[in-house]
């Protein structure tokens, strides 16, 4: 044998020995399946947050990301964004309806359907996906029939898409019909039941999922699993685009930009209030409100800053808390009770606010009912002595002071006096104890 060729040999040799323990090595990485959790109302919010976990689950090439799902619903517009997102995946998305008790209604309806693999925990329930107005305001004939038939005809086509149950679809949209997870997997609107995340895992292991790149066979079954948070940002909007807590931040912003106001240069009051204002405006985006219900309160608040200058025996403060109640109760305006502000929070706000501003009027009437206590009218109805005779002009000592003073009656040197009046730099006295 050749030099060369022992030499090929030789190379050969250590390129599939140095070959062999890297395929190894990456063979016994296991998959990566990343996990999301969304529960709550489904809002631009919820959009992002999405997008942003799809982004990362391609970036790191998971063999899937499972979305565990538990909504009443939300805004039409974040779930289509939602939905594009979904079906837009390089990678598989697995939309799990769980834990136990959890559901999948309306808007939550169409993102389970368009999901590649479907599945639900014992114990939900998926549909009610009949589109309703988020405004409040009732649409005519005409344009809920439309809107309606828009809906029927979107959901009809995501559960086509996958060989899903698309009459039932149709009817959770026209007939707002609901259904438990047996159900649901017994007429095809899911894919599988699963007891937990593991028990999902290893399920749809080797299942086909149909992608916008083709089918993409899973293998989940013993992947590490790795969980996605919303981070401190999206964590934050979560919070602030709660009908409640926008409510809060619109009260805080009132309340602190008065107290700017009123005490110009306190700068912590308006600074708080300013940015608590900026928030709540922030949520309001995202929320059906009634501008009738914001002028209300915006007028309560006149009307309570109105009875503090002027004394209306209480009458500004009654129409005050009547507009604040009734501001409060219209200012998220929709018949989805998780979007409305709940009257256990309105009342308790109401009442504090109210006792403020009467705490308020209470001190401001105390003010101008107290004698002045600074200056030459702080000096009325002080006593002193006459350090001459005052017949009718002398002098008199008060505070520790001497005065130019005049009486309407002799007044003899050393008797008490008592101020009656200020004139610029002289006092009107009398005796003290006459009347």
């Amino acid at each position: 044998m050749s030099i060369r060729v022992l030499t090929a040999w030789l190379l050969l040799t250590l390129s599939l020995a140095m070959l062999y323990p890297a395929k190894a090595e990456a063979a016994a990485v296991p998959p990566v399946v990343l996990v999301i959790k969304i529960d709550g109302v489904i809002n631009p919010v919820a959009a992002e947050f999405l997008e942003k976990s799809i982004a990362r689950a391609s970036g790191e090439k998971a063999a899937a990301l499972v979305i565990m799902l538990d909504t009443p619903g939300g805004l039409d517009s974040s779930m289509r964004q939602m939905v594009k997102a979904i079906i837009a995946s390089p990678v598989p998305v697995i939309t799990y309806v769980a834990p136990s008790g959890a559901r999948a209604a309306s808007a939550g309806v169409f993102i389970t359907l368009a999901s590649p693999v479907a599945a639900m925990a014992p114990g939900t329930n998926i549909g009610a996906a009949h589109p309703v107005s988020m405004g409040g305001e009732k649409l005519d004939s005409t344009m809920a029939a439309k809107v309606e038939n828009d809906a029927a005809a979107y959901i009809r086509g995501l559960a086509d898409k996958y060989g899903r149950d698309a009459d039932w679809a149709e009817d959770a949209v026209r007939k707002s019909v609901s259904i438990s997870e047996r159900e649901a997997l017994k007429k095809g609107v899911v894919d599988l039941v699963a007891n937990n995340l593991d028990d999902l895992l290893g399920k749809v292991d080797g299942r086909k999922a149909e992608t916008e790149f083709g089918p993409v066979v899973l293998h989940t079954k013993g992947a590490r699993v790795e969980r996605m948070e919303p981070g401190f940002r999206l964590g934050l909007l979560k919070v602030i685009v709660d009908p409640n807590i926008a409510y809060v931040l619109m009260m805080l912003g009132v309340i602190g930009l008065f107290f700017e106001l009123s005490n110009p240069g306190l700068i912590l009051p308006g600074v708080v209030g300013g940015i608590s204002l900026v928030l709540a405006f922030y949520a309001f985006q995202t929320l059906p409100v009634n501008y009738a219900g914001f002028m209300l309160i915006l007028l309560a608040i006149i009307m309570f800053i109105a009875e503090v200058k002027v004394t209306s025996y209480g009458l500004l403060a009654v129409a005050g808390v009547i507009s604040l109640v009734l501001g409060s109760i219209m200012l998220i305006d929709s018949p989805l009770p998780f979007m409305r502000i709940s009257l256990k929070l309105i009342l308790p706000t109401a009442a504090a606010l109210t006792a403020f501003f009467l705490l308020l009027m209470r001190v401001a009437i105390r003010s101008r009912r107290r004698r002045p206590t600074t200056g030459s009218e702080a000096l009325v109805g002080e006593t002193g002595e006459a350090r001459t005779d005052i017949g009718p002009e002398g002098d008199v000592f008060i505070e520790g002071a001497h005065w130019s003073a005049y009486s309407d009656k002799p007044v003899k040197k050393g008797e008490k006096v008592t101020v009656v009046d200020v004139k610029g730099l002289k006092l009107k006295v009398k005796k003290t104890g006459e009347v």
